[in-house]
């Protein structure tokens, strides 16, 4: 990956001057440091309250949501809630100082944990997706092949496939060649997720095939939502159990349907830049990466607003929950 320091010698510095094999910092003026901190920082903080706030309501309230359904986004806000509140602060110093200052081991364990946290966040949304087409397809039989145990399998296997790879890329160890030369050969680097070179292999089982999954499965349901709908007005009248259910159902899929597109415009940008980066020889610009690692970054930010935007029991549960601990306060 082309780090893309340009202007004159003097607008390049090291990470340590006292060390000899320090990585190059590229400077910027003080005011834009500042204000990038501050953007970062705002981006943060919204992301650690919201996915916070998501977990307070989802697990203190009365929802329209399964019970398995509820710990399908617990759990995903549970990786939005440590990706805000342990990575981000980490990457923002490395994004804005262009320096690791925290040490080789810490380095390894924050880029796991980057890794893992995102590679969860594909696989949580695609069983979300099977969870919604099992709604909709099969409502009076969902809760007898949406069990417990299912959720569990799904939530298991989430975390489980995205610790094994994060861990595997560690040991792998894999690099970057620059050029003749190798990022991680100079003292105060850090390569994060989206700059180590791992493969058409990862992008097609932790991108592209979830997320097909994810778009057959929306698309089917999109499909057939109109006949769907007629069906249950039609119905009203009628003794259908299954009606309210399925009307219900469609709700909540339109709005997971969002998440979803959230996901897909946050995500698809980093991923392409990722596989189009080792065909032209890594000259992408590490400012495009840094930019597009941000723009991922943010699907774990704009999650909790899509339930706030969407959802009034949620709006309403939150103020009820905001005003008690107020008042307690």
């Amino acid at each position: 990956m082309n780090l893309c320091l340009s202007g004159s010698p003097e607008a390049v510095a090291v990470c340590f001057e006292s060390l000899n094999g320090s990585c190059l910092r590229s400077t910027s003026p003080l005011a834009l440091r500042l204000s990038l901190y501050f953007l970062f920082t705002s981006i943060i903080v919204l992301t650690v309250t919201g996915n916070l706030l998501v977990i307070v309501v989802i697990t203190f309230s009365q929802n329209h949501f399964s019970a398995g359904t509820n710990n399908l986004i617990l759990s995903l806000s549970v990786a939005g809630l440590v990706l805000g509140g342990f990575v981000m602060p980490f990457s923002m110093v490395r994004s804005i100082e262009s320096c690791w200052y925290f040490g080789h081991v810490f380095c390894c364990l924050h880029t796991t944990v980057d890794i893992i946290l995102c590679n969860a966040t594909v696989w949580h949304l695609m069983f979300i997706s099977v969870d919604r087409y099992v709604a909709i397809f099969y409502p009076l039989h969902y809760h007898n092949r949406m069990t417990n145990k299912t959720f569990v399998a799904m939530i298991g296997s989430s975390w489980g496939l995205a610790s094994v790879f994060g861990f595997a890329t560690i040991i792998s160890d894999p690099q970057v060649v620059i050029r003749g030369g190798s990022n991680k050969a100079c003292v105060g680097g850090c390569l994060s997720l989206h700059a180590r070179e791992i493969g058409m292999e990862y992008a097609l089982f932790f991108y592209f095939i979830p997320v097909s999954v994810m778009m057959i499965i929306y698309g089917r349901i999109s499909f057939i939502a109109q006949r769907h709908t007629k069906a249950i007005h039609s119905n009203t009248n009628h003794a259908n159990p299954s009606a309210p259910s399925t009307a219900k159902d469609f709700k909540a899929t339109k709005t997971f349907t969002i998440v979803v597109g959230n996901f897909l415009l946050c995500w698809t940008p980093f991923f392409m830049c990722n596989i189009i980066d080792p065909l032209v020889g890594h000259t992408i610009c590490a400012l495009l990466y840094e930019g597009l690692m941000w723009v991922a970054y943010l699907n774990a930010t704009f999650n909790p607003l899509i339930y706030v935007f969407f959802y009034k029991w949620f709006r309403e549960t939150a103020k009820v929950l905001l005003s008690k601990l107020f008042i307690q306060v």
